[in-house]
């Protein structure tokens, strides 16, 4: 049985590491989809950073831009599959000046078409201050649009505050949603 688990917070709340263990505790062949390039130091230490923190369990596929199309690849081939993260991918494809929507449509199709069980990732970014320039505005903008797409197609939905994730969507195990 798919089953598809969203995990969202701010910026260094604990998502990636619980998206991990929700992935451990499925067991079985693990797969996780890495969307950050190495663009600069920081990020370059970051990803150094997350591939410690999965260990060899995983199997990484780095794919910035055509996650759905991976998605339809690899869906059904694996237990697990972790995408982390959204965020980063949506950046990505404005950076690239592709249709955010049209592969947001692929990747759900995708997510919803193939037996594995996924966990993503994505960064709330309307809960802080209003950007000063119109794309800070207009990202943030379509980073709830795409959240909330994804919230809508999981079954359950986690959200992180400060290294406490939150069931805020979900029926698992008895407890009410």
């Amino acid at each position: 049985m798919r089953t598809i688990q969203f995990v969202i917070g701010g910026e260094k709340s604990g998502k990636s590491l619980f998206a991990l263990k929700l992935g451990e505790a499925i067991g079985g062949e693990r797969a996780y989809v890495a969307t950050a390039t190495p663009v600069d130091e920081e990020m370059e230490k970051r990803i150094k950073r997350h591939k410690l923190d999965r260990g060899p369990s995983w199997i990484t596929f780095e794919e910035s831009v055509k996650v759905g199309e991976l998605i339809e690849n690899i869906g059904g081939r694996f237990d697990v599959i972790l995408i982390d993260c959204l965020t980063i991918w949506v950046s990505n494809l404005i950076y690239h000046r592709l249709n955010v929507e049209a592969e947001l449509k692929r990747l759900i199709l995708a997510l919803e078409r193939k037996e594995s069980n996924f966990i993503v990732v994505s960064n709330e970014v309307g809960m802080g201050i209003v950007p000063e320039n119109p794309l800070g505005r207009e990202f943030r903008t379509l980073m709830g649009e795409v959240n909330q797409s994804f919230a809508k197609i999981s079954d359950t939905v986690y959200l992180m505050v400060a290294g406490i994730p939150l069931k805020i969507k979900g029926n698992l195990g008895g407890e009410s949603s």
